[in-house]
């Protein structure tokens, strides 16, 4: 019954993850402007949650990490910041193909860092992958735009990446507070950020922007993550895994069928490799998942 919900629960978050670019594009602010009010939002909801489940206690965890947190942090930003500038530039199908090269980046990452092991199926769905993403940033459908949002894409790949790296190096700690600093110093960090690059702009904003960056804040990150690190406690790390794929499928049903986005066949052709080839590498691992989105 407990991990019939957690699945429920699970499948919700992905749903509600992928339709995320829908609702981005439409903000009529500047991408790092978003991620700041994002990264707010979701810090105050999810200091609600930790304190009502009674994790606030587990902050001393990170006594002496402060530079891997603020890394992480750093990243995390970065990471949100890059990808919705890609869907300034190019379809949410194409941004999110080129984000979910995070998977192969990370098993490369980890060889390269922590010395892993390379095996033949990781390389083998490596190189499948690179294909893929040649195919997708290759092939243009839109013209030069189309490629620097796919690079864009791609920007906030490594960026993720670099979120795992970190969280390696924080060691075995309660992911919901975890992430919940994370937000904070992500906040800190775009505060100057925004200050000295863009400017804030929210004074200006419409009532529909308005409204769309609450869902942004409110739902897509605050609820939904708490709903998130529910479901993790609730299943094995190779369900979780499984099941986030449902993500990157709903995020081009939008873009298809919901905004009225094209994409070419080759680009659908290497979202596939990039996507199948993933999935694949994690099929039979123990790795539990990070905050994707």
């Amino acid at each position: 019954m407990l991990q019939s919900k957690a699945r429920i629960q699970m499948i919700l978050s992905m749903i509600i993850f992928g339709t995320i670019g829908a609702f981005v594009k439409h903000i009529h602010l500047p991408s790092a402007e978003i991620a700041l009010w994002r990264a707010v939002a979701a810090f105050l909801m999810l200091t609600v949650a930790a304190a009502a489940s009674g994790k606030l206690e587990h902050i001393r965890s990170f006594k002496g990490r402060i530079r891997m947190l603020f890394g992480s942090g750093a990243a995390l930003a970065f990471n949100w910041i890059l990808l919705f500038e890609a869907y300034r530039y190019t379809s949410v199908a194409v941004s999110t193909l080129c984000y979910y090269f995070a998977p192969t980046l990370i098993v490369i990452l980890s060889v390269a860092i922590f010395r892993e092991k390379l095996k033949v199926k990781q390389a083998v769905c490596f190189a499948a992958s690179t294909a893929g993403l040649i195919l997708v940033i290759g092939v243009s459908g839109g013209g030069s735009n189309d490629t620097v949002g796919a690079l864009y894409g791609l920007g906030a790949a490594v960026c993720y990446a670099g979120v795992v790296f970190f969280n390696k190096l924080l060691g075995d700690i309660d992911g919901l507070v975890r992430t919940w600093l994370q937000f904070g110093a992500a906040m800190v960090i775009m505060v100057p950020y925004v200050v000295f690059t863009c400017g804030f702009a929210i004074g200006g904003i419409d009532p529909k922007g308005a409204a769309l960056l609450l869902v942004v804040g409110v739902v897509h990150t605050g609820i939904t993550y708490c709903m998130y690190f529910a479901a993790l406690s609730g299943l094995r790390g190779q369900q979780a895994a499984i099941l986030s794929y449902i993500d990157p499928m709903v995020a081009i049903l939008v873009s298809f069928f919901v905004l009225g986005e094209n994409i070419t066949v080759p680009q659908i052709a290497g979202g596939a490799m990039i996507i199948g080839f993933a999935f694949l590498n994690e099929v039979n691992t123990q790795d539990k998942l990070e905050s994707r989105k």
